[in-house]
């Protein structure tokens, strides 16, 4: 079994937020998978499916961003998963828009969500990093963040949510650099990047 966490904050005042990126990768996976409806539980809410023959539930914590945590421990607890059983959909400020990047453990470069999973699980769960994007100026990441993305982000948004929900199977079965290659040339399909633009990874 793998635990699929989004991280984003409840509540549609957040909802198109950069900061919930998160969300709407889980979202998209459960939508293009027939997953089960979304339900209360483990301070969140889960959807239920399968990916690759194997089982997997999505998480979106509504303890808000900081508390995730909470949220991912006691899902983590009731299915006896450990660390490397989950993966985090994560918001990146080091990426450029649209950019995937797929990692085990490794710093939080200043993310409250893994700050707060880190705190209780442990460092060692997967990270797909999905790329917002840098204000440039560390004074406005706050409000780069929190404020929601512009009309002309939105080709490329719905397109790395498709890309990732089409090729999570390939995350459920462990094939890491393989799922960060198909989604980079699935945008280069769509022309979000130049089609003679490196993925910078060796397919695996």
């Amino acid at each position: 079994m793998r635990l699929f966490v989004g991280l984003g904050n409840p509540g549609s005042k957040y909802a198109n937020n950069r900061h919930n990126i998160g969300f709407m990768a889980v979202d998209e996976i459960a939508r293009r998978h027939g997953f089960t409806p979304w339900r209360r539980r483990f301070q969140g809410e889960t959807s239920e499916g399968t990916l690759d023959r194997e089982k997997v539930v999505l998480l979106r914590p509504t303890t808000y961003m900081n508390e995730s945590g909470r949220a991912v421990q006691e899902a983590a607890n009731f299915f006896k998963l450990v660390a490397s059983d989950i993966t985090v959909f994560q918001d990146e400020l080091e990426l450029p828009p649209a950019k995937v990047r797929v990692k085990v453990g490794g710093g939080i470069a200043g993310h409250n969500g893994l700050r707060s999973i880190s705190s209780h699980i442990g460092n060692e769960y997967r990270r797909v990093r999905l790329g917002i994007g840098h204000p440039g100026i560390k004074e406005l990441v706050h409000g780069h963040v929190l404020s929601d993305f512009a009309k002309s982000d939105r080709a490329w948004v719905e397109a790395l949510c498709a890309a990732v929900a089409e090729n999570a199977g390939l995350l459920a079965a462990g094939h890491n650099s393989s799922f960060q290659n198909k989604v980079h040339l699935a945008l280069q399909a769509k022309g979000i990047f130049p089609s003679n633009e490196d993925n910078g990874e060796k397919p695996a």
